[in-house]
C-alpha cells in the first residue's frame, strides 16, 4: 500500500517518517509539509519524494498519515478521504467536536478505512493489559495520572503552539480516555472538572458500566514526577497498567499494521476516527466545565 506522509514536525521526524519508511507492508511514497524545506530533507532522508501540492501526493497514494496540529490534521483528513485515502491519523482527531465530526462523515462517505494513533493503544504490553481487562467485569473505580513535563528545553515539543494554548487536556487526555473507555465504557458524563496547577486539570468521569473514574492530567509537572499511570480497582482486586519497553517507532508501526488490516477485511478497527471523534466530545465537556471552574 502506498502511503504519504503529511507533516514535518518533531513527531514526523520521530516517529512517523521511520515508522512507515520502515513498514514491510507499506511503500513510502513520500512527504508533504508547511515548510517544503523541511519536506525535501525528511523526504531526502527515507527516500520519498518532496511534494510542494498536497493534491498531487492524494493523487499518488493509497493512504495518507498525518503528523500535524490537529486542526490541520481534521481540515486535510477531510480532503484525503474524499480523494479516497486511507487515513492513519494522530490524536486528538480534531479540537471541537464539528470539526472531528466531518472527519468521520467524510470517512463514511468515501468508505475509505481510519486508524488514529492513541499511542499506548499500540505499544504490546499495554494493549495486553486492556484486552484482559476489558473481558473483566466488576470494575469499581479507576484512578488515571498522565503527568508530563513538556514545556522544557529538552522537550521537543516546547514550542508547539496548540499544546501551549489547549493544555493537557487536549494532548494527554485522549491517551487516558484510550485506556479508560475500553475497560470502563463510555462517559455517560463528565461528574466534575477543575483546574489544579498551571495547565494541570482533575476530571472525574462517570462510565456507563456504573464504575467511575478520576483523571489527572498535565504538561507542567515536575520533570522528577512525570509519568502515566492507570490503577483499576474492583471485584477482581487492584491491577496496574504495565509500562512499555517500547518506543513510539514499533507501536506506530502496529497501528499501520491495523490500517492495512481494516483496509483488506473492511473491518473498522476500535481506534478509528469514530472511537476518536468520541474522546474530542468527551474532552469537548469535560472543557465546558472548566470554563465554569473560577478556580
Amino acid at each position: 500500500m502506498r502511503i504519504g506522509l503529511l507533516g514535518t514536525g518533531p513527531w514526523a521526524r520521530a516517529a512517523y517518517a521511520p515508522a512507515l519508511a520502515g513498514h514491510g507492508s507499506l511503500d513510502f511514497t513520500g512527504v508533504w509539509g508547511r515548510r517544503p524545506e523541511a519536506a525535501a530533507e525528511l523526504a531526502g532522508e527515507y527516500g520519498g519524494r518532496a511534494y510542494d501540492d498536497v493534491d498531487a501526493l492524494f493523487a499518488d497514494v493509497d493512504a495518507v498519515a498525518v503528523a500535524l496540529p490537529p486542526a490541520v490534521q481534521a481540515e486535510l483528513a477531510v480532503r484525503a478521504a474524499a480523494a479516497g485515502r486511507h487515513l492513519l491519523l494522530d490524536k486528538p482527531l480534531a479540537l471541537g467536536v464539528a470539526e472531528g465530526r466531518a472527519v468521520v462523515e467524510a470517512v463514511e462517505r468515501a468508505g475509505v478505512a481510519s486508524v488514529v494513533f492513541f499511542t499506548t493503544r499500540f505499544q504490546s504490553e499495554p494493549e495486553a493489559w486492556i484486552d484482559v481487562q476489558a473481558g473483566t467485569a466488576g470494575w469499581f473505580t479507576a484512578r488515571a495520572q498522565w503527568l508530563g513535563s513538556v514545556f522544557t528545553d529538552e522537550s521537543p515539543f516546547a514550542a508547539s503552539p496548540w499544546r501551549r494554548e489547549k493544555g493537557a487536556l487536549w494532548d494527554v487526555g485522549p491517551h487516558a480516555l484510550s485506556v479508560l473507555l475500553p475497560v470502563l465504557g463510555d462517559v455517560r458524563r463528565v461528574a466534575a472538572a477543575v483546574h489544579g496547577p498551571a495547565d494541570t486539570v482533575h476530571l472525574v468521569l462517570d462510565h456507563a458500566a456504573g464504575a467511575s473514574s478520576t483523571v489527572a492530567l498535565s504538561l507542567t509537572a515536575p520533570p522528577a514526577a512525570a509519568g502515566a499511570d492507570v490503577e483499576l480497582r474492583g471485584e477482581a482486586g487492584v491491577t496496574l497498567l504495565p509500562r512499555s519497553t517500547e518506543g513510539a517507532v514499533p507501536a506506530l508501526s502496529r497501528a499501520a499494521d491495523a490500517l492495512v488490516t481494516a483496509v483488506s477485511t473492511g473491518r473498522p478497527h476500535p481506534c478509528d476516527a469514530a472511537f476518536a471523534l468520541r474522546v474530542t466530545e468527551i474532552l469537548t465537556e469535560a472543557e465546558a466545565l472548566l470554563g465554569k471552574d473560577v478556580g
